[in-house]
């Protein structure tokens, strides 16, 4: 079957699908802004290809026609001098990277046909002050906000349920963040949002990565809805539900922190980078302290290490420079010290 491909006036490469429907492949107009057909050589235009506009560094603004229903991968990727974009209702799918890069685009509406914002979909807009996220929307994908660093407030739509890896990560203006009824916190998801000074975990959510929050230094607290089945908060730290398990300690937290007695295991990371922490208290149940769990704790000074701690893992307490740790004689925890320099006295 021969399938017609050609350019229009304006510049439009296309190539026609074997439905009939046309496919813009890409473009090698005068930039500016530009409306992209919606019928040439009388074949309506359903997508926009992977690419299609790639490194367009003179596209400024783009209106896409109620016929497209698909938009490419990588398909706005690099265009540097856009700055507004016109998603018609039509669109069903946001391809990976369409619009990464996109430093000048300052605000873009999804419309509500879209039921997924792909991974990378706006990755690095660092122009991005806002985004509407639309009910129809399931799922936002790994890395799809990442280093969107002007983006100051997102509210996460009762529809989504799964916010990926790394989504929000390093969104540095982002002050707040609204999730309703979210079941999955992927890996790193807002990690480095360093202006987000609280956040409500609601009964929803299942899956917290227990990387999510790191590095937020504004976070002062992270709690947790009384009716969430999988995880529970204490005074703005966050546990699992039965309190066995510190997860993370937020990165902002300030002053001095008594340990439920529940506790039996510290997690990796769960305080690191806490730098107003001033004192903890950790309770005789601990068993286990994790990788990292410490470190950069720069104001402790100060460490009860409890008898039953049998296993203190790597870099636990790495750039503590102040800290003497009080432990029992002949302990593993004195053991631990010896062994990696750290002061100790005995209790």
């Amino acid at each position: 079957m021969f399938i017609s491909r050609g350019i229009t006036n304006d510049g439009f490469k296309w190539k026609e699908n074997e439905d009939g429907s046309v496919t813009i492949t890409g473009y090698t107009g005068n930039g500016g802004d530009v409306v992209i057909p919606s019928v040439i050589d009388s074949k309506s235009v359903t997508s926009i290809g992977n690419e299609a506009f790639a490194g367009c560094t003179e596209l400024t603004g783009v209106t896409i026609p109620d016929s497209v229903t698909k938009i490419g991968m990588s398909a706005f990727h690099y265009c540097t001098g856009l700055t507004n974009i016109t998603i018609p209702n039509s669109v069903t799918s946001i391809g990976s990277h369409a619009f990464s890069n996109c430093t000048e685009l300052t605000d873009v509406t999804i419309p509500n046909s879209v039921t997924k914002i792909d991974d990378y979909a706006f990755y690095f807009c660092a122009g991005l002050t806002s985004i509407t996220i639309p009910d129809s929307v399931t799922s936002i994908g790994s890395r799809a906000f990442k280093d969107c660093t002007r983006l100051t407030s997102v509210t996460i739509p009762d529809s989504v349920e799964e916010i990926g890896e790394y989504a929000f990560y390093g969104c540095t203006g982002l002050t707040s963040v609204t999730i309703d009824s979210v079941t999955w916190i992927g890996d790193y998801a807002f990690s480095h949002c360093t202006g987000l000074t609280n956040i409500i975990i609601p009964d929803s959510v299942s899956y917290i990565d227990s990387y999510a929050f790191y590095g937020c230094t504004g976070l002062a607290g992270i709690n947790v809805s009384v009716d969430n089945e999988y995880y529970s908060s204490d005074n703005g730290v966050l546990l699992d539900k039965e309190q066995k398990e510190l997860i993370c300690c937020p990165a902002g937290f300030k002053g001095s922190y008594e340990i439920p007695d529940s506790v039996t295991e510290i997690g990796n990371r769960a305080f690191e980078g806490c730098i107003g922490l001033t004192d903890v208290t950790i309770p005789d149940g601990v068993t286990y302290i994790g990788w990292r769990a410490f470190s950069n704790c720069r104001k402790l000074t100060s460490v009860n290490i409890p008898n039953n701690i049998v296993f203190i893992d790597t870099f636990a307490f790495a750039g503590c420079e102040n800290i003497i740790f009080k432990v029992n004689k002949g302990s593993y925890a004195e053991l631990y010290c010896i062994q990696y320099g750290f002061d100790f006295e005995n209790r």
